[in-house]
């Protein structure tokens, strides 16, 4: 089955869109990427999404508006990457606007948007969306909802392996070894903490908007790291929790930049971005490390995926602190550091059409597995009826 998968991430910077064959059984199903597309959000569009996802206060009508332009995005890099629409079902994971982990006796919930009826009638094709409303109303947390499609998609190797996106967000996956006593084990996977979405925050701030990324990080790369102040917040409490765990821009946005810079006093903006890009570094090494001392399992490999795979002095980072583990790019495994998650929402449709579970609640702390998402049609003509 020709599914399209449509992903616009944390980092706000667009959508990326795949068209995917799909064959065989759902748990193991074989794949073919047949072509990947970005479509990038106009500026004034990015900005309005991150500030809504920092909380920013709208009117209903703003609201309504932005919602209007995300799906109107989505459509446009729908048909950019399937321009002769041979795709028979979309999966669409929408933008977060808002993400609230479950707390003690509040349930959690999580905002996509997206006008999905609207966008099957813009495609004229099924479209699946809001995938993570099952996971939490069973109690989980929603997400991430990648590890499952994930170990779908790649499967094991001799150990365990980890695949690591690095959008606005850095999160993990954890894929069983395909042999020994480890073979039965759980997928794993959590959120660890911020990846791109403070170093973003802080060079658009540097360059009054005009520069959103440290490319191939150059800025970084010509600062010195303060591995002190490193150090003291890796001891916050998100990033000592123990999975499941999820978070967002609500967690690591503008407002925590802000106190971050404070801690960073007169610094250059060199050691400023330097120290930012550290601390995604050291973050996801701690985690490799706290799940060493928790559960005995250190991954022979972490494969690193999204945006932030482009910035080389955050790979080098990763190199040096992720001791013992080697590192390897998603496109030596034919799938390329942009499409991976939208590979994921393609999976998800199609699992959702196959009636085949698509979380994973060792992961996301849910009841059960579920049947993830929503389903939209596009209308067809009904005959008018006698006296109407």
């Amino acid at each position: 089955m020709r599914c399209l998968g449509l992903m616009s991430g944390t980092s706000a910077d667009g959508v990326d869109a795949v068209l995917v064959d799909f064959d065989g059984p759902c748990p193991r199903p074989r794949w073919r990427l047949i072509h990947h597309h970005h479509h990038p959000y106009p500026a004034d569009l990015r900005e309005r999404v991150i500030a809504a996802g920092q909380g920013h206060a709208m009117a209903a009508a703003d609201w309504l508006q932005l919602g209007d332009a995300i799906t109107e995005a989505q459509a446009t890099a729908a048909i950019g990457c399937d321009p002769e629409g041979s795709a028979a079902l979309v999966g669409c994971h929408g933008q977060t606007v808002w993400h609230r982990p479950p707390e003690g006796e509040r349930r959690g919930a999580s905002w996509q948007m997206l006008h999905g009826p609207l966008l099957a009638e813009r495609l004229r094709r099924p479209v699946v969306h809001d995938f993570r409303a099952a996971d939490l109303a069973l109690g989980g947390q929603g997400a991430p909802l990648v590890p499952a499609a994930d170990a779908a998609l790649l499967g094991g190797i001799g150990g365990w392996r980890a695949l690591l996106n690095l959008g606005g967000i850095a999160n993990i996956t954890l894929i069983p070894p395909a042999v020994g006593p480890d073979r039965h084990a759980a997928v794993q996977g959590w959120d660890c903490g911020p990846a791109n979405s403070l170093i973003d925050l802080a060079m658009a701030a540097f360059s009054n908007g005009e520069c959103c990324v440290d490319r191939d990080g150059a800025l970084a790369a010509a600062g010195v790291c303060d591995e002190a102040l490193i150090e003291q917040w890796l001891q916050e409490s998100y990033l000592l929790r123990d999975p499941p765990k999820s978070t967002g821009r609500e967690l690591f946005g503008r407002a925590d930049l802000n106190r971050r810079l404070a801690a960073m006093g007169a610094r250059s903006q060199p050691d400023v971005i330097a120290t930012l890009t550290g601390f995604t570094a050291a973050l996801v090494a701690q985690d490799l490390d706290r799940l060493q001392q928790r559960a005995g399992i250190r991954p022979l490999e972490l494969i690193v995926a999204g945006g932030g795979q482009h910035n080389l002095t955050l790979m080098q980072g990763l190199r040096r602190r992720c001791h013992g583990v080697a590192l390897r790019n998603s496109d030596a495994l034919d799938i390329p550091a942009e499409a991976r998650e939208a590979l994921v929402f393609a999976l998800l449709a199609w699992w959702h059409q196959r009636r085949h579970p698509g979380n994973a609640p060792a992961i996301t702390g849910a009841s059960r597995p579920a049947v993830l998402g929503v389903m939209a049609q596009p209308s067809r003509g009904v005959a008018a009826q006698p006296g109407r």
